[in-house]
């Protein structure tokens, strides 16, 4: 379908791709990933045409129809399913010649080609992939001008999609949808008929759509065979036998260079010492792995607080005065609180993370906070509202003007804002530096309840795995809204429903919600309410909230326990660790050092015998803690 040959591009005097090829064959689902900057869009605007390549050549089968969305959403009086009707211009050029066409012959060939093109269902095909986006009959009535530009990018979306070509190429299409949204379009695209490419950050969407992986990397294309895991299963493998091929030559390399150093000006060895030069000079070098630095990210340990942290009593919220989005709302987050947020959007999940923050007041009800809870909020908004001219040290120092420069620079370290990132004007970073920027700022302040609404939009998959790994270790609350499954399934341990004007506890995990969603028939989009359930019982709320603080009163000593256990067992682990490397460096074995040998093998053998100590004493406690939950 697609053949990538020397393929060599420039942009701004930097390279970003060097004689790389790559051959995508027909009927494939192909995910492209690569950290952000080393060019995933420009490869999609090279292969459509939209640049032009320094050198090598890409080529398209004979006749094969490429699309892909268009990078502005459509607008004006046009309804929403007659755009997307549009999208086939084969079809509506048949319908309008069809309406004035006189000779039989060519009225017989319209209608034919018409029946070929299943052009009878259109329309029933076109409100489908409609409501999967997230748009209802009456919504696919509306013109196109009633709506946002997210919303519009959806209906762009739609369109491409209804069209069929035969090589679609996706450029983060989630970036715009809801998880109802994502998932849909998850099932849609894994029963797509023709060859897609797909540019994504969504490790989910990467493993349940594609069958191959193009990974850019180095200047070069890299093909490989199923989703991302498997990907970087084998990638890693490759790079284990390389590392392992290159460390052989290196001392093979050594070994030779030894004796020549030694025999070459001797009349005996002369002859052997210049076969061995030879050797070396057709030798071709294996380099070694060279590991990408990895992004890591750290919230800071935020101050204990007594539960609740924050409660909704018989609230209400909205915009316009009469005209609540969200009501009865009766909710509590607790100190370790996990909470993902589901639901279409525009059901109201940015308006209740707006009234959890501050920013919106409750229209009626109470909204009570412990006085010292700090937020950390993560606002679809806030990226766009970074000083474009000041660097992250400048926006970081406005929120701590106390602090010297080496403190600010060690908190964006823990963003993994390093060095010359830190000093780097913000309008100078790309969209991942900013949204790391931004969780930085949030996280000034030591936060005890994090709220985020769409943090991994602009991360790629390494960065949202480290986000992932920083939520799971963070000590605070969390209220997450996002659409990449594998961030909830991770972090959140409780769903709640944002719909029908209020909020709910969802039974099930994401897995439930995933089928009750999506249904068969071409992966039409069902209505989405938890299962009925009886009334429960009548419940006293204030002896029920007495309880279960009385409970977390109990269990704050084990939990104080377990803390101080996983500190103690980090530290032994470094001891152990800086000691292990002390008795592998062969300079530990020479001369006086060569004493200390028994001490330190005493040390290490007491090191291994505490940790095994600590690791059981914080099992047992961690087993009695999750008992008394």
């Amino acid at each position: 379908m697609l053949q990538i040959d020397n393929l060599t591009y420039r942009i701004a005097g930097r390279m970003l791709f060097d004689r790389a090829s790559a051959r995508v064959p027909g009927g494939h689902k192909v995910g492209i990933v690569g950290r952000n900057g080393t060019g995933k869009s420009t490869l999609l605007a090279l292969i459509s045409g939209e640049l032009q390549p320094d050198d090598g050549e890409i080529e398209l089968r004979r006749g094969a129809r490429m699309g892909q969305v268009a990078q502005e959403a459509p607008a004006g009086p046009t309804s929403l399913i007659d755009t997307v009707l549009a999208a086939d211009t084969e079809r509506a050029a048949l319908l309008v010649e069809s309406e004035t066409a006189s000779d039989p012959v060519r009225i017989a060939e319209i209608h034919t080609r018409l029946t070929d093109i299943r052009a009878d269902s259109a329309p029933a095909r076109a409100a489908t992939i409609l409501a999967g986006l997230g748009f209802d009959e009456l919504a696919q009535q509306r013109p196109c001008s009633d709506f946002s530009g997210g919303w519009r990018m959806r209906v762009a979306l739609a369109a491409m999609l209804f069209s069929e070509p035969d090589l679609l190429l996706l450029d983060e299409p989630t970036n715009y949808l809801d998880l109802e949204g994502t998932l849909w379009l998850e099932n849609y695209l894994r029963t797509y008929p023709h060859t897609v490419l797909l540019v994504s950050h969504d490790r989910d969407l990467l493993n349940t759509v594609v069958d191959q992986i193009l990974l850019l990397h180095d200047l070069k294309l890299t093909l490989y065979r199923g989703g991302y895991d498997q990907m970087e299963r084998t990638r890693n493998e490759q790079l284990a036998l390389q590392q392992k091929a290159a460390e052989k030559q290196a001392v093979q390399r050594k070994h030779m260079q030894a004796f020549v150093d030694r025999f070459r000006y001797k009349a005996s060895k002369a002859r052997q010492a210049q076969s061995r030069l030879k050797a070396l000079a057709k030798m071709e070098p294996i380099a070694e792995v060279m590991t990408d630095p990895s992004v890591e990210l750290a919230f800071p340990e935020p101050d204990e607080l007594a539960p609740p942290l924050l409660t909704l009593e018989d609230c209400s919220v909205g915009y316009e005065t009469g005209k609540p989005i969200l009501r009865r709302l009766n909710l509590r987050i607790d100190d370790d609180d996990r909470i993902a947020l589901i639901g279409r959007n525009g059901n109201g999940k940015t308006t209740l993370a707006k009234l959890f923050a501050g920013e919106l007041d409750a229209m009626n009800g109470q909204r009570a906070a412990n006085r010292k809870l700090q937020i950390g909020y993560f606002g679809q908004h806030q990226i766009e509202q970074l000083d474009p001219e000041a660097d992250a040290v400048t926006h970081l120092r406005r929120l701590l003007p106390n602090l010297q420069d080496a403190a600010l620079r060690a908190r964006l370290g823990g963003f993994g804002l390093q060095q010359d990132k830190a000093v780097t004007p913000a309008k100078a970073l790309s969209g991942g530096e900013k949204a790391r920027l931004v969780l930085a700022l949030i996280s000034a302040r030591k936060p005890q309840l994090l709220l985020l609404d769409e943090p991994t939009n602009h991360l790629d998959v390494d960065a949202r795995q480290a986000l992932v790994q920083a939520l799971n270790d963070y000590r605070g609350a969390v209220v997450v809204i996002s659409h990449d499954r594998h961030l909830i399934e991770l972090v959140a341990d409780r769903l709640w429903l944002v719909a029908d004007g209020t909020v709910t506890a969802y039974e099930g995990d994401v897995d439930d919600y995933r089928r009750q969603l999506i249904g068969g028939g071409g992966g039409r989009a069902r209505d989405v309410r938890p299962a009925a359930a009886p009334p429960p019982p009548p419940v006293d709320k204030k002896q029920a909230r007495k309880e279960a603080a009385a409970k977390r009163a109990d269990q704050a000593p084990m939990r104080r326990r377990l803390q101080k256990l996983e500190q103690e067992l980090a530290r032994l682990t470094a001891e152990h660790k800086a000691v292990a490397a002390k008795l592998a460096a062969p300079e530990t074995y020479e001369g006086e050092a060569a004493t200390k040998v028994p001490e330190l093998t005493q040390q290490r053998a007491e090191l291994e015998r505490r940790i095994a100590e600590v690791e059981h004493d914080w099992l047992s406690l961690g087993e009695e803690l999750e008992a008394a939950e």
